[in-house]
């Protein structure tokens, strides 16, 4: 991708948390979705339980086998799509802020492709599940590392950030191709299942340390960086003016992003465009000017449980990263359509 997008300064509204009525309601409705998908999601399958049961279970009210089947079989997997979501949500929404620019997600900048490379290593070398997942963190804390070192020198800026992303991404994309022609074919198998981005399998081993990231992150991003990241979407110099430290939080909220992502793949793999829909749709339905984290928080669960949900009731099952990929693909194309209408780009 060689096309680049710069949205138009926000409107300044203080170095404050602000609540927007507007913005509420869009995280109330996509939490309300997500839980109403949820019950459906853990209700059906080869055991089908009805909504009422499901609700009864979750609360301890369900019989023997139903509390075995929601909480022990299913619902491991629901939480571990939530917090997927989220954390590449949060994470899309820090970096779209950061570029100022609508397509400036992880996927795009080389962060997702860092972790994926890393992971593939690990995957053609035989290594357990374990070190899969903390060399997915390590790459994509090293891909941010390179953004800034290579992009940083003179102030990390909109159309430079996203330059040296695009090139990181494609030398990630170069090098994770040269992986798979040397590994042996059920090393293959697995990696390539692993980059497509799936749910399967996952359970509290991987919920667990993800949850524990967002709740340590995520206050960082809404209470530190939040506002922050608001006031540099009027640009760097009006942000300095009013007091922002701006190299500073860049940086910070650069690496606090490149976790969450990477932190998301390590669970489920390169779960493709999310990071970039969500929050875009959380801005265009909350009409609000900066990150949006909340809302964007909110759709990011959503996006991923319902596209979980389809996966699974395909007509074959399907890994979660290719109904994502489907439906992000076609979002791309109406986002570049409505952009050049626009005259952005």
């Amino acid at each position: 991708m060689t096309t680049a997008v710069i949205e138009k300064p926000a409107t300044p509204t203080g170095n404050r948390v602000g609540v927007r009525p507007r913005a509420v309601v869009v995280g109330v409705v996509a939490v309300l979705l997500t839980a109403a998908i949820s019950v459906i999601t853990l209700g059906t399958g080869e055991f089908p339980i009805a909504p009422a049961d499901v609700v009864k279970t979750l609360f301890g009210q369900g019989t023997a086998a139903q509390d075995f089947i929601v909480n022990e079989l299913r619902l491991p997997r629901l939480i571990t799509a939530i917090l997927v979501g989220m954390a590449l949500a949060a994470g899309g929404a820090v970096f779209q802020s950061l570029v100022r620019n609508p397509l400036g997600s992880p996927d795009v900048l080389g962060v997702t492709n860092g972790a994926s490379t890393a992971a593939l290593v690990v995957v053609i070398l035989g290594g357990s599940s374990t070190q899969l997942s903390l060399a997915a963190v390590a790459g994509g804390l090293g891909a941010a590392l390179l953004i800034q070192l290579i992009g940083g020198k003179h102030g990390l800026h909109g159309f430079r950030f996203i330059l040296v992303g695009i090139g990181l991404s494609a030398i990630f994309t170069g090098i994770s191709g040269y992986l798979l022609t040397r590994g042996v074919q059920m090393e293959n198998a697995r990696a390539l299942l692993w980059l497509t981005g799936s749910l399967d399998g996952r359970d509290w081993e991987q919920a667990g340390p993800l949850l524990g990231v967002l709740a340590v992150t995520l206050p960082i991003l809404l209470l530190a960086c939040g506002p922050g990241l608001k006031i540099l979407e009027m640009g760097d110099d009006a942000a300095a003016a009013l007091g922002v430290p701006v190299k500073v939080l860049r940086t910070s909220a650069l690496f606090v992003a490149a976790l969450l992502v990477a932190c998301a793949a390590a669970a489920a793999g390169p779960v493709a465009f999310v990071a970039l829909i969500a929050p875009h749709l959380a801005k265009k339905l909350t009409r609000a000017p900066g990150p949006n984290l909340i809302p964007s928080l909110a759709m990011g669960a959503l996006l991923l449980v319902g596209a979980d949900w389809l996966a699974q009731h395909a007509p074959r099952a399907l890994p979660v990263g290719v109904v994502t990929g489907i439906v992000g693909g076609a979002y791309l194309v109406w986002l570049l359509t409505m952009e050049r209408r626009a005259g952005r780009i």
